[in-house]
């Protein structure tokens, strides 16, 4: 068993699980939707990203793609919530949680992706 291949699938089947956790509950309601787990999504997903600049495959280029968007997405959905938050005071209205929600889940579909592409390369390999 390969380690390093091990700790990069951790790494992106994590990124999904977190976002999906973020993701998860009424899109308007804040009291589904965690600051932290939001924050953890962002951290993992952008270690997963680092790990994905190794690869010199054509594959490896889409699923780098894929968690470059993801990241802005996210990092993007932090963005709105701060500026709503600490910025301009309005704090999380339901318009903008939806807003932060729907960021949220254009990563989630970037990680689906990119899971998605793991686990085709993971079954084509030949031995």
């Amino acid at each position: 068993m390969n380690l390093e291949k091990v700790i990069f699938g951790f790494f992106i089947l994590l990124a999904l699980t977190l976002n999906f956790g973020f993701f998860l509950g009424e899109i308007d309601n804040p009291e589904h939707h965690n600051v932290y787990e939001l924050f953890a999504a962002i951290i993992v997903s952008l270690i997963a990203t680092v790990l994905k600049f190794g690869e010199r495959t054509q594959i490896g280029a889409v699923l780098l793609a894929s968690s470059l968007v993801a990241d802005l997405q996210l990092i993007t959905a932090a963005v709105v919530w701060a500026v709503a938050v600490h910025v301009l005071d309005v704090g999380l209205t339901p318009a903008v949680m939806a807003s932060i929600v729907s960021l949220s889940g254009g990563a989630l579909l970037a990680n689906a992706v990119s899971t998605i592409l793991l686990t085709v390369e993971t079954v084509t390999l030949h031995r």
